[in-house]
This record gives C-alpha cells, structure tokens and sequence, in this order.
C-alpha cells in the first residue's frame, strides 16, 4: 500500500457520505413549495422528507448485515444504485405518491455511511481511523452546506427536478470512483437475513410515525391514533421477543445493549432528533411572510444559506471531536456536544425574531451535532469486535435515523397542527425548539451515564 492510498480512500468514501447528505437536505428548500407541486397537504408533503429517514432505517441494518456477510464494498454500491434511481423516480414526481416512491429508494443510500465507516476500520493503519471516522461523520454537514445553497439556487432559477438529476449524476460519478479506487474488505462474518425481523421494525416504524405525523390533525385520543400507537407497541415488543430468540437477527439486540453500546445508540436516537429538528425549522422559519408578524420572508436562496454557516462548522469541527476523543474520549466529546445543542436551542427559544440570531442559534446546534457525530462512531467501535463493525455501525445510524424520522413526523406535526392564516405560528416553531431542547438535555444525562471504559471488545479471528 502506498502512502496516498489511505487518503485516497479516505477521500473517495467521504465524497459518497456527501452525495448521500446531499441527497437527503436537497429536499428542504422545497418543503414549503411541495403543497403546490404535489397538490397534497402539507401534513401529507412532509412524507417526502419523512419516507427517506423510513426507509433508510429499514435497509440500514439489512444492509449492514449484507457488507458483514458478502462483503462491504459490494454492497456499499448496491446502496448507491438504490440513490441513483430514487433520484430518477423524483424527476417524474408532480404527484405526492410518485415523489415518496422516488425518495423512499433514495433512502437506501443512508446505508453507504455506516459501510463507508467499516471499510475505513477494515483498511486504513490503526492511527488514522480516528479522523478518518470524524470525517466521514461530519459529511452530513458538508453536504448539508453544499446541498442547501445549491438547492436553493437551483429551485429558485432553474427547476426542482434539476435538483434530483443532479443528485443521479453525483451518485454516478461516486460509484465510479468507489469501484475503480476502494478495494473490497476482507473481514467476512457467515449469516443469513432476518427477513421476519425487517418486516416487524418496518410496521413498527410506519405505524409509530404515522401517528406522530396525523395524530395532532385526527386527534391524540381518535380510534386511529390510539389503535396505530398501539400496534406499533405491540409489534415493538414482538420485534425485540424475536430478535432475542433468533439465531441470526436483523439487529444483535444482546451486542446492542452492552452499555457502551447501547449507550451510543440511545445518544444517537437523541441527537438525530435534535439535529434534524434544527435545520428542518430553520428552512421554513425564515422563508415565512412578514404578515405573520414574526416572518423574514426570506427568498429559498437566503433560506439555504442561513444554514451555511452551521453545515461548515459542522464538517471543519471533525478533526476538533476526533482530538477530544484521542484525549478525553468520546464520552466527554459526546456529552460535551449535547450540552451544546442544549445551548444551541435555547438561544433559538428566545432570539427567533432577527435573522443574525437565527443564525447564531441554527450554528451553535449545528456545532454540537458534528461533534456528536463525529465521536458516536468511535464509542461504538470500542464495544464491539472487528466482524460486527458494519452491523454495528449500522445499527447505530439505524437509532439517528429512527430519531431523524421521529423528528421529521414531530416537526411537521406541530408546524401544520398550529397555524393562523394557513401559516404555522411562532409558538410552533417555539415548541419546536423546546422539544429538541429536551432530547438534547436526555442525550447529555444518557452520555454522562455511559461507562468511563468500553469494554475491550472481541478480538477478530482468521
């Protein structure tokens, strides 16, 4: 191995973490418009935000059992193949159902970040698989800081479906690039697919959301509230009955309650809500009209770049969270950055009416979120042993984007239950805020209450 071929990989696998955040904020600028394209409410319209997270936290784990099993590489393309044609089924989506199809596939691509994050342990030298691992972390930040803008001048001079094409050609060219530069792991783990397990976590996860997102419109205490609430209870508590039983589950629920573990996926169920919660508000926040007497009425171009400033921090602060944790570990980097979300979105409770704090507040989470992202990785490496990396690591981003989903259903819910004029009002937003506020307080006490040292985990054998 020559000594560019670590960041070379490094490189090329950070560019398709990139392409894949890309794909997932390009659709915020177009939330508020998405009622007139599709002709859906806008209840109903935030399901093309929500049906990426839904089917990303399906396929995560699938696919992560997949990498483990047939090797990582293989199926990291597989991943991108689903973006690639997602990207293309939205060109043609004027109908609500026709774009939640599209984005459904597109959010299979969510798998590529924890496989990317195996074949970095599996091939860089021990010493650079810290940063390396922060970086490819913090590459939903940079493809947040580079999605929005674009998204946003591209919506508002060109036309929306330019946005998914242009996410089609991006995912080429990072295929292109994974085949002829990344080499396929050679860490294997036997198995088969836990198909049972997939279809309990996916009626669990569409009922749970559906009655996040339509309760507050149908009512807390409707027949169909209650009745989806409690199937989705009811299938959770068979999903994990059978997950302990199987031999060979979807999610290894014995490896993903270990309290280093099981500790790092509880903080990245939290900061995944915290996180998209932030960047979800600020897009509409900024873009509503004065007459509501708290707008800005900012154009979509202003709106993405409001969040310029948080995505850049959020990618440049990689090396900061990968020097914590060499030093303090990522307990402390993880705890330290659900403290600053904490911060981030009180600043925003009470500073939402000039655009300059808005923007400080929208950066302060931002800043706390790729610390956390870039130290959750690393706190989940050192609970599990080699062969379970892309499981684990799978299962990891599987809690950010049942958080994601959870708090794009929320989100959308709140903003859509309490409206005057047909525009959510300012108590919306603020109740917004003060719910992340509250996960973000529940990730710092789950952080501090992690154990000082992870156990050493299995050593891989031949």
């Amino acid at each position: 191995m020559n000594s560019r071929t670590p960041s070379l990989i490094t490189a090329v696998l950070a560019s398709s973490g990139v392409v894949v955040a890309l794909m997932q904020t390009i659709i915020l600028p177009l939330l508020p418009l998405l009622p007139g394209i599709t002709g859906a409410p806008p209840a109903d319209a935030g399901w093309a935000v929500t049906a990426t997270l839904l089917s990303g936290a399906i396929c995560t784990p699938l696919f992560g059992r997949a990498g483990d099993m047939y090797g990582k590489r293989r199926v990291l393309l597989l991943s991108l193949l689903f973006l690639i044609a997602g990207s293309v089924v939205c060109t043609a989506g004027t109908h609500l159902p026709a774009l939640i199809a599209g984005r459904l596939l597109q959010g299979v691509g969510l798998a590529v970040t924890p496989l990317a994050i195996s074949i970095l342990r599996d091939e860089l030298p021990p010493g650079r698989v810290a940063s390396a691992v922060a970086l490819m972390s913090a590459t939903i930040g940079i493809g947040a800081a580079v999605g929005l803008p674009i998204a946003a001048v591209v919506v508002q001079y060109a036309s929306w479906r330019a946005l998914f094409w242009a996410c089609a050609v991006a995912g080429l060219a990072v295929f292109a690039l994974i085949r002829w530069i990344v080499p396929e792991s050679p860490v294997r783990s036997p198995g088969r697919f836990d198909i049972p397990g997939a279809a309990g976590l996916s009626a669990f996860l569409v009922c749970l959301l559906l009655a996040i997102s339509k309760g507050p419109s149908w009512g807390l205490t409707a027949p169909p509230t209650l009745g989806l609430a409690a199937f989705a209870l009811a299938t959770l508590a068979w999903w994990i009955r059978r997950e302990l039983r199987v031999p060979e589950p979807l999610v290894d629920l014995r490896t993903a309650t270990r309290p280093a573990a099981l500790v790092a996926h509880l903080v990245a169920l939290f900061i995944g809500f915290a996180f998209y919660a932030n960047t979800l508000a600020t897009a509409q926040l900024v873009q509503e009209p004065a007459s509501t007497g708290y707008g800005l009425e900012l154009s979509i171009v202003a709106a993405g770049l409001c969040l310029l400033p948080g995505g850049l921090c959020l990618a440049l602060l990689s090396p900061v969270s990968a020097r914590i944790t060499d030093r303090k570990g990522p307990r402390t980097a993880v705890a330290l950055a659900s403290a600053v979300i904490a911060v981030g979105y009180v600043v925003r409770f009470f500073t939402s009416h000039e655009l300059w704090t808005v923007i400080v507040g929208a950066t302060v989470v931002a800043i706390g979120s790729g610390l956390a992202y870039s130290a959750l990785p690393m706190l989940i490496m050192r609970a599990v042993p080699v062969t379970e990396t892309a499981a684990a690591n799978g299962q990891n981003v599987l809690m950010r984007m049942i958080g994601q989903a959870a708090s794009s259903a929320a989100a959308t819910a709140v903003l859509a239950h309490h409206t005057a004029g047909g525009r959510p009002t300012l108590h919306a937003y603020l109740l917004v805020f003060l719910i992340a506020a509250s996960v973000a307080v529940a990730a710092l006490a789950t952080a501090l209450a992690a154990p000082r040292r992870s156990p050493a985990p299995v050593p891989a054998t031949a």
